[in-house]
């Protein structure tokens, strides 16, 4: 689903779009291909959770990297997402992520949150963590990322 697209979203802002798809019980398209839902949204604050599957693992037995980074990107994106104002989007310009412990099958459901650092007219900042069950820090990120009118 992207929200800004969703005539049932528009003219919303971008904290009112996340609730209310955390409310419909709706993912994004990513949450459907590697498992993993928005829970959490306030406002410039994002929770993501996952459970690391069989589909996302490498050959030596690992979560791919693309797992964590993805449930990291997701959770600094929306956690900007929750203060763009309708007529607003953003993309991701930087990542930087790094592994602190393996994710496998056994590490069980994940969770990623992120805070927003600041957000600007043109640019906006984020910093995330993965953790698992126990609290533990899997991964962490910090996002930069574009700020823009729609055009449409």
């Amino acid at each position: 689903m992207n929200l800004l697209d969703d005539a049932s979203t528009r003219g919303l802002s971008g904290l009112e779009q996340l609730q209310v798809l955390i409310e419909s019980g709706t993912r994004p398209a990513i949450g459907n291909a590697l498992d993993f839902d928005l829970i959490e949204v306030g406002k410039g604050f994002a929770a993501f959770e996952g459970t690391p599957g069989p589909s996302v693992m490498n050959l030596a037995g690992t979560a791919h990297g693309g797992f964590a980074a993805t449930l990291l990107d997701s959770a600094c994106g929306a956690a900007v997402h929750s203060r763009i104002s309708p007529t607003q989007a953003y993309t991701t310009l930087e990542l930087k992520t790094s592994f602190h412990r393996p994710v496998t099958a056994e590490t069980g459901r994940v969770r990623a949150e992120a805070s927003l650092i600041s957000f600007g007219r043109r640019a906006a900042f984020a910093s995330a963590a993965l953790t698992d069950a126990d609290g533990r820090v899997l991964a962490t990120a910090t996002a930069s990322l574009l700020v823009f009118e729609r055009s449409d």
